[in-house]
């Protein structure tokens, strides 16, 4: 029975880490591209070139795409706090739900009033009302990312709240230390600029896509698409830096709240100064040792405390029931340090291609750029398996733990529910990410503003610009 229930227990937390892990590359991508189709609208209106305003009928479609997976894939998880997660609800509720609650109250109803005149009223309302209407939903969604983060940042490292004695429940004693506990802004920071930087990449290798495709045809790239391309390297090389130090602070965050975490991601089992850094191991969990590893003396000390005599902690030092996994942390750290410093050295790459006036002409750094265009979501994953599961084995740190926050489940109806899920999943948005790389396989074109030939119902019908329809219909008469 305890090993039907230990199962039960793992297919929840799974099931709550897939859809999790679907749902939020959606927001992400939306955080991002309403902040890019703000910045679209609003140079639009003080140059009046119309470029700007081709771009962001362009991307609007996209963004209409990805919005809508994100609120269908973030309604399934409010089902599952009640059905896997019910104890964790009961007791941690009257903080996370208060959160969770405010953030429907402000950003989402922020982001359905002004939605529909963002994506209909083009031509309904006045040019400033619009582009009012676009950054209220960039802000909505920024609101929502900084409710979401100050819930799950409380759950990290909690504070301001009291426990009942009687009912073990977290009840809410202060709640300007709930929201900006210690590892809030550092989260919010680092979140935020990844789906910046996410959204920079995949901006940048559709328009490398199309630069590679107009130099195979042998004619020049639209202006539309060299400067979508350009703005997107420009995010790159300004953003990716900042990651880089955010994260480092974000570091140095956990670990003074944190430190098994650390040591999981570290591989590290003994506590020591002059620390040197893993570069690569498998740690075992059993044995408390980190096989095949490769070191790098004194820099794991000088990462992680800024000094080469600071020291590192070691998972020794925390009981056994008390370690997060670390062979599963140490790697996807790892993946999302690799891609970060990936995406460096394409942002410094492209300032330099842009000094020698060669970066719409580099077909080398053109299929690079495509080649990173998962990269930021695939390390914005990376980071957020790596502070979930090195959070483990508690729901709310040090005082919770996820054996203690699950419903009384059954194993049958996990792998009932756990397979449907994964087939649903499958189907829907795989069918949403077609239609969207169908949109996207679509260059922007200039006249693209014009709204009598981008009306969304063509392009997602044909996946190509109702002028390029008319001329198709044209030749065949």
């Amino acid at each position: 029975m305890q090993n039907a229930h230990d199962l039960a227990l793992l297919l929840a937390r799974f099931q709550f880490a897939f859809t999790v892990g679907v749902h939020i590359i959606f927001p992400a991508f939306s955080i991002g591209l309403a902040a890019y189709l703000a910045v679209l609208e609003g140079l639009w209106l003080k140059t009046g070139r119309d470029v700007f305003l081709d771009l962001y009928r362009y991307w609007i479609k996209a963004f209409s795409i990805v919005f809508g997976m994100g609120v269908v894939s973030g309604l399934v998880m409010s089902y599952e706090f009640g059905t896997n997660w019910s104890l964790f609800s009961k007791k941690a509720g009257p903080i996370t739900g208060v959160l969770l609650s405010y953030e429907v109250m402000t950003a989402f109803f922020l982001e359905a009033g002004f939605l529909g005149v963002m994506l209909f009223g083009m031509n309904k309302v006045g040019r400033g009302l619009h582009f009012a209407a676009t950054c209220c939903v960039s802000v909505g969604t920024l609101i929502s990312m900084t409710w979401i983060l100050a819930s799950n940042s409380w759950m990290q490292t909690p504070r301001g709240y009291t426990i009942d004695p009687a009912t073990g429940r977290f009840l809410p004693d202060d709640w300007l230390a709930i929201i900006f506990n210690p590892s809030f802004p550092f989260r919010l920071l680092h979140m935020g600029l990844a789906a910046f930087l996410s959204v920079a990449f995949a901006v940048g290798a559709t328009g490398a896509w199309h630069l590679l495709k107009a130099r195979r045809k042998g004619v020049t790239a639209s202006e539309p698409v060299r400067m979508m391309f350009s703005m997107a390297m420009w995010m790159a090389a300004v953003v990716a830096p900042l990651q880089v130090l955010a994260g480092d602070a974000h570091g140095l965050n956990t670990l003074e709240y944190q430190p098994a975490k650390i040591a999981a991601m570290e591989g590290d089992w003994d506590t020591e100064g002059r620390a040197p850094e893993l570069l690569f191991g498998i740690p075992n969990m059993q044995t408390e040792h980190t096989d095949y590893a490769i070191k790098v003396p004194l820099l794991g000390s000088l990462i992680l405390t800024h000094s080469l005599e600071g020291k590192v902690p070691g998972m020794k030092d925390f009981p056994r029931d008390q370690r997060p996994p670390s062979p599963i942390i140490f790697f996807s750290f790892r993946i999302m340090v690799g891609l970060a410093v990936l995406m460096v050295l394409v942002g410094v790459w492209s300032l330099w291609l842009r000094r020698r006036k060669t970066l719409f002409t580099s077909t080398l750094f053109h299929r690079v750029t495509l080649c990173m265009a998962p990269a930021g979501f695939i390390a914005l994953l990376c980071g957020w398996v790596t502070t979930e599961v090195g959070r483990q084995p508690w729901t709310v740190y040090g005082l919770l733990r996820t054996t203690d926050s699950v419903s009384p489940i059954v194993l049958s109806s996990m792998e009932i529910s756990m397979t449907a899920f994964v087939i649903v999943y499958v189907i829907v948005f795989g069918s949403g990410m077609g239609i969207l790389l169908r949109l996207l396989g679509r260059a922007p074109e200039e006249g693209e503003h014009d709204t009598n030939a981008s009306h969304p119902a063509d392009i997602l019908a044909t996946g190509m610009h109702p002028k390029t329809i008319e001329a198709s219909s044209e030749k065949g008469a």
